[in-house]
């Protein structure tokens, strides 16, 4: 990758992330995590409460970015054809059309995904899973570039279908957006009656993200780095804290973020510190904490951050 190419990425992504920032006040490393999930081909879940910024977000990187968005609510009665489509029979031609679902598009948000049927989910974990639909024994791709930002609310459990971990698996990080500052809110408050959504302007095409992709997979990442990853997830599988630790999937995950945070800086290889900055939203939500971590008062960020601490850096030679 010459210099001129990674220039090139480096701008667009930071023009990107610019724009999404004019509509997301005060959340910049969430925008950036964002991102880096986008660049590394994954899904994003984000737990938090309503009223944050998780809808706009979602918007502000569709207008960027110039990808076709779709946003369903997650209520008791979805159903999975409501989100994958179905087959109608049409009298005229005699035949079956495909009809296709509200998940059929570049951004799907899926707002409270824990609001819906255990079946529900699994069709859209399916989708995310395969980047295709399958009705009737067909099977239609999805649009490209394809992303799914989830979002399930923390706070009660009437009437909710947590995901098991499983499922929780199949995203490539889980997030949280968090309260504004005070400086922020004020902000936000200021420019109530100004769509703050209509100052993001589009400054790529979709199909930037799909080239900004390719170059991410030919980040250059050193063995010593593809081992200290080893070594982070090993630790995850033999630490007292932790009941279950992450699968090789969540191992493929880190250092598919890990390169996408190295494209970011502007770096044609990985670093440790790529691997830091991303490990712990990667990692969190594929483990299962023990009992003595929930006596101990130790969060799933506790771990992570112990792991890091107690796992030697190797020395890397640019």
């Amino acid at each position: 990758m010459n210099k001129e190419t990674m220039y090139a990425a480096s701008r667009k992504i930071e023009d990107v992330i610019s724009e999404v920032k004019k509509a997301v006040i005060g959340k910049d490393e969430v925008i950036i995590k964002v991102m880096l999930a986008l660049l590394a081909g994954g899904h994003i879940l984000i737990e938090d409460i309503p009223g944050v910024g998780k809808t706009t977000m979602a918007l502000a990187f569709s207008r960027a970015l110039s990808l076709e968005c779709n946003r369903m609510q997650f209520t008791p009665d979805v159903l999975p054809t409501d989100i994958t489509g179905f087959s109608m029979y049409r009298k005229d031609t005699g035949k079956f059309e495909y009809k296709p679902g509200v998940a059929v598009c570049n951004l799907f948000l899926a707002d409270e995904i824990n609001r819906t049927s255990c079946k529900t989910q699994s069709a859209l974990l399916e989708i995310m899973e395969e980047g295709s639909i399958s009705i009737d024994g067909k099977r239609f791709a999805l649009p490209k570039p394809y992303m799914v930002i989830a979002t399930q609310n923390p706070a009660g459990s009437i009437g909710t279908q947590m995901l098991p971990e499983s499922q929780l698996d199949r995203f490539m990080i889980k997030i949280n957006m968090g309260y504004p500052d005070v400086k922020s809110e004020v902000y936000i408050m200021k420019s109530k009656k100004n769509n703050t959504l209509d100052k993001v302007k589009t400054v790529a095409a979709s199909g930037d993200v799909d080239i900004l992709r390719k170059l991410t997979e030919n980040i250059y990442t050193d063995d010593g780095i593809y081992d200290y990853m080893a070594r982070l997830a090993a630790a995850t599988r033999n630490n007292a804290m932790i009941k279950l630790g992450i699968s090789p999937r969540g191992t493929l995950a880190l250092a598919a973020m890990s390169r996408a945070s190295a494209l970011l800086n502007g770096r044609t290889y990985v670093i440790p510190d790529d691997v830091s900055f991303v490990f712990a939203d990667t990692i969190c939500h594929r483990i299962i904490p023990d009992n003595k971590a929930k006596l101990s008062g130790m969060s799933r960020e506790n771990i992570a951050s112990e792991i890091l601490a107690s796992t030697p850096v190797p020395r890397i030679r640019n």
